[in-house]
């Protein structure tokens, strides 16, 4: 792990734990209370579990809530059948490595009615302790540590700041290719030629690696976009890996999540024969945001046979997921239907996290880019607003002073001054020169109406400061 650097965000969240223990001692304040939306983590944003998935998740954990009528009929058969799959009827017990043989069945009918028939075999599919153990071990599966020349990965600039340091902790290179931030963040692909042809000399570029939709960026890819990445791939002879944990969540009017299993079976062969793809989703993403369950699943296709009995071999040293992950997914992929008992509130505690996502998304835009010196491209899916900041010369010139990046230097002064948590841009990449900040929407109205309440108050004063 000598390759990974200390994160600038590691910074702010110290420092936002001392200030709240420093609230809770008593300490004046322009604030009473940090509010943390750094995280993609809705629960710790301030949204609530849904229902059913805590019910069949109780009944589960105590199974003498089958038989009691506390809990809707379905919930009781849910949970039934579920412990019915687990050794000895206990989510204490091991599972197979890939989990719950009839959960992964279940994924695999869910992935298959997704992507409108296309095929899923469940002997493709590993559930894991979320989807970034998955990425991280197929990065491992594809990192050449042998080699004469390094490994390299082709990597979205914004990009997620833990497989940054998944690849880096390899010991592989990481090739960025610049999303077009003026182009509301949109995948080009002369830049992936650009990025593939100055890899040369450097390392031995082998994936390709996409978020859709877009974590920081929230740009959600058009199906033109994604057949030309899978055109481009099959032509440079690259692995794809698709991070699609947030396809939930799109709220853009002209955009839809297709997926890249989806749009590759529907361009047929040869392409839908040989490309090779990893796809992964999460239950800690998109409306369950059950982060702490920790289950997410890899979708491999068209891998070869003695790659696919090492990737089991490489997934066995764990055991197997977190049960109640597995159960978590199950329950993602296989939602209460209309007609169900417990339907009616699961369709309306869902249909006001999605109305209050609109909503943040909708305000969080107006808010920011009214405010002199910000400027946020449309947020068209995904749980994070990445607007740009334009800092004046006094306040980069500060910043350097005290030995930090500018967007982490502003990220404090907000976490001081004004109580809210933030992450720095520099904390995901960005194009030499420029700074963003990011934070989660995934959170209630008036959180992010009291968090855009103290944003403008403290940036038309720090903007005043350093003018």
């Amino acid at each position: 792990m000598k390759n990974i650097k200390q994160s600038e965000y590691a910074v702010l969240a110290r420092r936002a734990s001392q200030i709240k223990e420093e609230l809770r001692q008593g300490a004046r304040k322009p604030y009473n209370e940090v509010i943390d939306v750094s995280w993609g983590d809705p629960h710790r944003a301030g949204m609530k579990p849904l229902s059913f998935v805590r019910q069949v998740l109780a009944a589960c954990l105590y199974p003498q809530l089958v038989n009691s009528d506390k809990l809707p009929v379905d919930v009781r058969q849910r949970a039934q059948r579920l412990l019915g799959g687990c050794a000895g009827g206990s989510v204490g017990s091991y599972t197979a490595t890939a989990g719950i043989s009839e959960i992964v069945q279940r994924v695999s009918e869910f992935i298959t009615r997704r992507d409108g028939g296309a095929p899923s075999y469940p002997e493709n599919i590993y559930i894991s302790p979320g989807s970034q153990w998955s990425l991280t071990n197929i990065f491992n599966v594809l990192v050449n540590s042998e080699g004469s020349a390094r490994t390299g990965v082709l990597t979205p600039v914004p990009c997620y700041c833990t497989t940054i340091m998944s690849i880096v902790g390899l010991g592989a290179v990481v090739v960025p290719y610049y999303l077009s931030e003026e182009q509301g963040w949109e995948l080009q692909l002369e830049e992936l030629h650009r990025a593939l042809e100055s890899a040369k000399g450097v390392c031995n570029p082998v994936a390709l690696y996409v978020i859709n939709p877009g974590n920081p960026s929230g740009h959600v890819q058009s199906r033109k976009s994604i057949q030309e990445v899978i055109r481009f791939v099959s032509e440079k002879k690259l692995f794809l890996l698709a991070d699609e944990v947030y396809q939930d969540c799109v709220y853009g009017e002209k955009s839809e999540f297709v997926s890249y299993k989806r749009v590759l079976s529907e361009m047929g062969p040869p392409l839908s024969d040989t490309v090779e793809l990893a796809s992964f989703h999460s239950a800690s993403k998109g409306f369950m945001g059950e982060c702490g369950l920790r289950g997410g699943y890899v979708e491999l296709v068209n891998l070869d046979p003695a790659v696919l009995k090492y990737i089991y071999k490489l997934f066995s040293k764990d055991s197997c997921a977190p049960v109640l992950g597995q159960i978590a997914l199950d329950l993602m992929t296989n939602p209460p239907q209309p007609g169900d008992p417990s339907y009616p509130l699961y369709n309306v505690e869902t249909q006001h996290i999605r109305t209050t996502l609109v909503h943040n998304v909708k305000r969080t835009l107006q808010v920011v880019n009214s405010l002199p010196g910000f400027c946020c491209q449309p947020v068209e899916g995904g749980a994070f607003a990445f607007p740009r900041l334009y800092l004046p010369p006094k306040a980069i010139q500060k910043a350097k002073e005290v030995g930090m990046q500018p967007d982490t230097f502003y990220c404090i002064r907000l976490l001081e001054e004004a109580g809210v948590l933030v992450s720095p841009g520099s904390e995901y990449r960005q194009k030499e020169g420029t700074h963003h900040i990011r934070f989660c929407i995934m959170t209630t109205e008036e959180t992010m109406e009291e968090i855009l309440r103290r944003l403008t108050c403290f940036h038309t004063q720090f903007m005043k400061e350093f003018s």
